[in-house]
This record gives C-alpha cells, sequence and structure tokens, in this order.
C-alpha cells in the first residue's frame, strides 16, 4: 500500500522510466559528451532550481546569434508561465543579458535575466566574442550545440523530465563541425533511440481542437522520398503515432487519416504507382492488425487538410464518431509522408501555434515550431506564442505520462 500511495504523487526520472520499460537505454556520463560540451560544462550547484509541484523542464537557449534570448525572456516574463511551471534555462546569462539591455524598456515585459533559475554555461572568450545578434555563424552554432548536449544529459541523468528546445540553424552547427540534420537526431542519438518521429501539434484559438501531424520522412530531398518509403518505415511511423495518441494524450481508440504520396493518390497508378504497387496493401494489413485504431487512407494529399482546416476554424460542426462518417470529419491524428506535404498546412493554420514534439524518447521534448529568424533578432518584435504553447504541453506531457508509468505500476502490485 505504500508503494501504490508513493506512486499516486511520484514524477519518475527518465532513467526510472527507461528501467521499468527494460529498453536499456542508458544515462551517459562525461565520457559520452563531445570535447566541447566536456569542456565548458557547469555543474548542477551552480543554478537555483524553482520548487514546484509541476516536472522539471528545462529550455535551451537556441542559437544566441537568433531570436532564442528574446523568446525565452518574454515567456519567464509572463506571469501564468513563470509562476505555474517548473522551469531551469540552459545557456549564457551574459548573453541573455545583452538582450535584454538591448530591449529593456521598450514596452514588451522581458525577465531579468538575474532573477532567472538558470545552468549558466561559460563560452570560451574567443566564441563568446564573435557571437551577435542576427548573425549566425560557427561560434553561434557551437554554443547552441553545447547547450543541447548540457540539457540532454542531465535529463537523461534524472534532473530533468522533459526538454524545450529554441531554435538553431542547421549551417551553422555545421560551420561549428556539428553535421546533424537537426536537434531531433541529436536527441535520439544521445538517448540511444533508433525509433523516433517528429509530430507537430496545435490546438486551435477558435475552436481549441488539436491538429497533429506526424512525418513518415523528414529532412531529405523531394527526389528520395519514393526510395526510402517503404513499408517497414510507414509500419514504424505508424506504430510511434499509435503509441503517442493512446499514452502521451489518452486517446483510447484512435482515428488516424493516412495521406497518399502521388496527386489524387496516384489515381490508380496514372499519376504514379506506390500507391498501387504497396501503399493500399499496407494499409489494407495495418487496419486488420489494429481494430482498436480507426485508420483511413489513402487520401489524397490535396483534400486532406479540407476537415483539419474547417475544424480548425470552425467552419464546420464535429460530426457524430463513427466509421460511416469517418472520412467527414476532422481526425486525432495525420500521417504525412514527406516534409512539404504536412508541414505547408500545419504552418498555414499554425504558425504562432505549432509546436515540434519529438516522439519516442524517454522523456518529453517540444520546440516551438519556428526557426531562428536571424533578420529580426534584437529588433523587439519576436513573438513567444510558439515556446509558451511548447512549454505548456511539454509539461502536460510529462505529466500524462507520469501518471500512466504509476497507473501500471499500481498493476503490477495488484
Amino acid at each position: 500500500m505504500e508503494d501504490k500511495e508513493h506512486c499516486s504523487s511520484k514524477i519518475l526520472s527518465p532513467t526510472e522510466v527507461r528501467s521499468s520499460k527494460g529498453d536499456g537505454l542508458f544515462a551517459p556520463t562525461n565520457e559520452d559528451l563531445s570535447a566541447d560540451a566536456k569542456a565548458f560544462r557547469v555543474e548542477p550547484e551552480g543554478f537555483r532550481p524553482n520548487s514546484s509541484d509541476h516536472p522539471a523542464l528545462v529550455v535551451t537557449m537556441g542559437d544566441p546569434g537568433g531570436i532564442g534570448p528574446e523568446i525565452i525572456l518574454k515567456v519567464l516574463a509572463d506571469n501564468s508561465i513563470a509562476q505555474n511551471f517548473n522551469l531551469t534555462v540552459i545557456g549564457t546569462r551574459s548573453l541573455l543579458k545583452q538582450t535584454y539591455q538591448l530591449l529593456h524598456g521598450q514596452g514588451t515585459p522581458l525577465a531579468n535575466p538575474d532573477s532567472l533559475s538558470m545552468i549558466d554555461i561559460a563560452l570560451d572568450a574567443t566564441t563568446q566574442a564573435e557571437i551577435t545578434l542576427g548573425k549566425g555563424n560557427a561560434a553561434s552554432g557551437k554554443a547552441s550545440f553545447i547547450y543541447l548536449e548540457e540539457a540532454i544529459n542531465l535529463t537523461l541523468q534524472g534532473q530533468f523530465q522533459g526538454i524545450i528546445t529554441a531554435p538553431i540553424a542547421k549551417s551553422c552547427w555545421k560551420a561549428a563541425g556539428y553535421h546533424y540534420p537537426g536537434q531531433t537526431e541529436v536527441l535520439a542519438q544521445k538517448a540511444g533511440v533508433e525509433k523516433f518521429g517528429m509530430l507537430f501539434v496545435a490546438r486551435s484559438p477558435y475552436t481549441d481542437w488539436t491538429l497533429r501531424t506526424l512525418l513518415a520522412t523528414t529532412h531529405i530531398p523531394l527526389n528520395q522520398v519514393s526510395t526510402i518509403l517503404n513499408p517497414e518505415l510507414m509500419t514504424l511511423k505508424l506504430d510511434l503515432l499509435v503509441n503517442c495518441l493512446k499514452q502521451d494524450f489518452a486517446i483510447e481508440k484512435p482515428q488516424i487519416i493516412i495521406a497518399g504520396l502521388n496527386p489524387h493518390s496516384g489515381e490508380d497508378g496514372q499519376l504514379g504507382t506506390e500507391e498501387k504497387d504497396w501503399l493500399l496493401s499496407w494499409l489494407e494489413t495495418e487496419q486488420k492488425k489494429r481494430p482498436d485504431v480507426q485508420l483511413v487512407g489513402l487520401v489524397p494529399p490535396d483534400t486532406m487538410w479540407v476537415k483539419p482546416a474547417q475544424a480548425w476554424y470552425g467552419l464546420e460542426q464535429h460530426k457524430e464518431k463513427n466509421q460511416a462518417n469517418l472520412n467527414n470529419m476532422a481526425a486525432d491524428g495525420y500521417l504525412a509522408l514527406y516534409h512539404d506535404q504536412g508541414l505547408i498546412p500545419v504552418k498555414l493554420m499554425a504558425f504562432d501555434q505549432a509546436i515540434n514534439t519529438t516522439i519516442g524518447l524517454p522523456f518529453i521534448r517540444t520546440s516551438p515550431d519556428h526557426g531562428t529568424a536571424f533578420d529580426i533578432a534584437g529588433k523587439g518584435i519576436a513573438r513567444a506564442t510558439s515556446i509558451k504553447a511548447a512549454i505548456e504541453l511539454a509539461d502536460q506531457l510529462t505529466v500524462l505520462r507520469n501518471n500512466l508509468s504509476c497507473k501500471s505500476q499500481q498493476l503490477s502490485y495488484s
């Protein structure tokens, strides 16, 4: 009984969650860090943790030459965030102070960097001297990579339960010698995860309906999509989406719409043969395997987003959820087959609200769905809407995941 009562209020660390699943993931030591991260590591004693019943979350500063510092100072000046969430920033305090001094007094409230709970990463003098607001370069790329790697390390050690990442620039990473497609791939590699996905989540400000879009392929050239897509990859991504909808969003019987690849889903092979060759048979197999999931497809990509847009803007009332009218309503999740097929409609509907969530990790990771915006950095006009939503979602998903873990433990006791 004591164990059950303890579990009901306990927030599990990522290490404990991984151990309970037996997936063999590890919490890295200093040997697992890059040379740069080891050189500039600041031990945990250097920050003031928040005291809160909410899960401990860490926010990375992103590329310090972009809008990351500005949106962090803006979102942490919002009392609905600062007073209700358990947040620690990983970055360089002196760089945050530069942004604060530049923008303070322009009308928009900013958090004082001296008052923030923060792990202050000390950069070498040369690197810091080369970092300039509004300019991305190797120095800013190096700093942003160090911030991310430190956040991952501490989270895998159990100090934090989730990560909110401010934007980075892939070109700056490359200039600094870090050859990753993006932050998602770094998170997966450092966590020892091979099966992961990019899920974009946005809640409509008009109707409160939630759009959830998973990409089957991500940062690859368009001419490689048809060769990389295969039944095994599609099943992997569908597994991730189903598990996420059930476990992280508590949707017991999710409805998922799956896009076709070609115009009009191939038009019976006249506009492309992938649907006829294997996608349709793959979908039929998955439908038989998953009686608890309603799978609909392959929906022509040009009409797939009509119902989500209607649900987003409130143009049509949701109809009764049953198989007969499933095609006429917005679903719980959408599986797009390539980057722009999924993200053009997401950004048209929800540019300021969308959140990038990495699913398949042993911890929660969210990120605003926008870039570094070097062209407006330091001008005071960057909006913190998306990073605010990313913080709120990270907290919500972490709490749901903790509750699920506790329920599983309680069942094992009975």
